[in-house]
């Protein structure tokens, strides 16, 4: 058995293995880590209710005689994983425990994680209290954050991209023509994985967005972090926006865009919701983009306002040559003692 830090250091090696039930996993699991259940949905349920009922004993043997016929398949699932490997269930105890001596049995090497899945959660949840030295990109929809965050990055920056992991771009639209959303509790592994490779001394780029991303949330601390941190405001003029926006969404189902449309109807106001639906219709993607923006805009500006002592750059682009953009901004950004050094919270 082996504390978390010992475990994840460990993982860069050998194979992961999650031995919790199907539905445990997609709850929420260690990013990489392989599903072979000791105990699938079903099964789980029968040993609970058995241990509710009829104490521990029972449930130890419903448990050993569900296992049973399906002992050779979970072996040879895991053979084909590798002949050693790291196990973990909830609390590292009796399925992680049990899970290594059957495979021991054929010969495969393992170690159980002390603490369990419980113990990776805690860390992760634990990871998001630490600060870090964020910078925040603010400017109005459509004006292509998110991809001057990969462009940071080919630059050696580190960033956090919040709607990468969470698939979602965060307003109305922003499930449109994405996978679907993991969990909240799987978004925040996922976004522990990353927070746990930064260097805490150096800047973090993260984009502007709500507590919610789609049906997510991004953990409290974290966001609050954000909430302190300067911010640099992209100022991109409306019409590259909206030639962006179209490029982005012109091929949408125009059936899921005005159900996405619906779902802001009094926030847009009837007149606007009555013209941007005609015109969508009309397959005048451009103009529906435009009347939409006025909502977007006005909630940004808004926004934005509650901000304003933190913003400590706002530099325009005229949607072309990004790269250069990129250059330059990160010279202003450097010239910035209160945005280049570390933020205190």
């Amino acid at each position: 058995m082996v504390d978390i830090q010992e475990f994840l250091a460990l993982r860069n090696q050998l194979p992961v293995v999650d031995v919790r039930s199907e539905g445990e996993y997609m709850a929420g699991h260690m990013r990489g880590a392989l599903n072979i259940p000791l105990l699938n949905n079903a099964e789980r349920i029968a040993v609970g209710t058995d241990y509710k009922q009829k104490g521990q004993q029972q449930a130890i043997k419903t448990g050993f005689r569900l296992v049973g016929p399906r002992l050779a398949e979970m072996i040879e699932s895991t053979e084909v994983v590798g002949r050693e490997l790291l196990v973990y269930c909830w609390r590292g105890g009796m399925r992680s425990s049990n899970f290594c001596q059957f495979v021991a049995m054929a010969g495969i090497k393992s170690q159980t994680l002390q603490g369990g899945y419980k113990a990776y959660r805690r860390l992760a949840l634990e990871a998001f209290r630490r600060p870090l030295n964020f910078i925040v990109i603010g400017g109005c929809t459509g004006s292509g954050k998110s991809e001057l965050l990969r462009a940071l990055a080919m630059q050696g920056e580190q960033v956090i991209d919040l709607e990468k992991l969470a698939n979602h771009k965060g307003s109305a639209f922003g499930g449109l023509m994405m996978p679907p959303q993991p969990t909240t509790e799987q978004f925040q592994n996922d976004l522990f994985e990353v927070v746990l490779k930064l260097n805490p001394d150096r800047r973090v780029w993260i984009e502007d967005e709500s507590l919610a991303v789609g049906r997510i949330f991004l953990p409290q601390d974290l966001w609050m972090q954000m909430g302190v941190s300067p911010v640099v405001e992209m100022e991109v003029d409306k019409d590259v926006r909206i030639g962006r926006l179209v490029n982005e969404y012109g091929s949408a189902d125009q059936q899921q865009f005005l159900e996405a449309m619906n779902r802001i109807t009094k926030k847009l106001g009837g007149q606007h919701f009555n013209a941007a639906k005609e015109r969508l219709l009309q397959g005048d993607m451009a103009t529906t983009i435009d009347i939409l923006l006025v909502y977007y805009d006005k909630a940004y500006k808004n926004a934005m306002e509650k901000k304003n002592g933190r913003i400590k750059l706002r530099m325009p682009w005229n949607g072309r040559n990004l790269d250069a953009y990129v250059r330059d901004l990160i010279d202003e950004v450097n010239a910035i003692p209160a945005v280049a050094g570390p933020i205190e919270l």
